[in-house]
């Protein structure tokens, strides 16, 4: 009987401090995504970003990263792929398919695009001391392993009643 209990309040304060991570993270990342100034639409550039991590990938598999319907993601990777920034050639498993992949001009776009979230970033840490400038390369340290771990967890999606 007691392990239930110490098992529910570990998985409560995981849970609480993996809540706490993710919307730190996604509050960050969104700050500076607003403050930078980016040469395509935000939508495009996290579909570029979505690209380097998935590619090559079928239009499915990014609609599904992106929680986005397939003709919006189509959309989006036609005008990438007028831009010169995707290209998008047969799958060789099935013919009647396509993959999608960043050509190098859309790597050096994604590149810039991370400089300018990195620009305005780097004021806001310049304001740091240094014991808080060690505490965040330690946070960066965590996150690289908790990413780690994650190449070896498989999720387990909520069901309706936990919410």
């Amino acid at each position: 009987m007691h392990s239930l209990p110490m098992y529910t309040s570990a998985m409560s304060a995981s849970t609480s401090l993996g809540n706490d991570l993710l919307r730190s993270a996604a509050r960050l990342s969104r700050w500076a995504s607003r403050n930078a100034s980016f040469e395509v639409p935000f939508a495009q550039a996290r579909l570029l970003a979505l690209l380097e991590e998935l590619a090559p990938c079928r239009i499915s598999t990014l609609a599904a990263a992106d929680h986005s319907s397939q003709p919006t993601i189509t959309s989006q990777v036609h005008r990438l792929e007028a831009s010169g920034l995707v290209d998008r050639r047969s799958d060789p498993a099935d013919a009647r398919a396509s993959l999608v992949s960043l050509t190098t001009t859309g790597l050096a776009a994604l590149e810039r695009l991370r400089a300018a979230r990195v620009s305005v970033l780097a004021h806001a840490l310049e304001q740091l001391d240094d014991p808080a400038m060690e505490r965040v390369r330690i946070a960066i340290e965590v996150m690289d392993e908790l990413l780690a771990a994650t190449a070896t967890t498989t999720p387990m999606p909520l069901s309706r009643e936990d919410g």
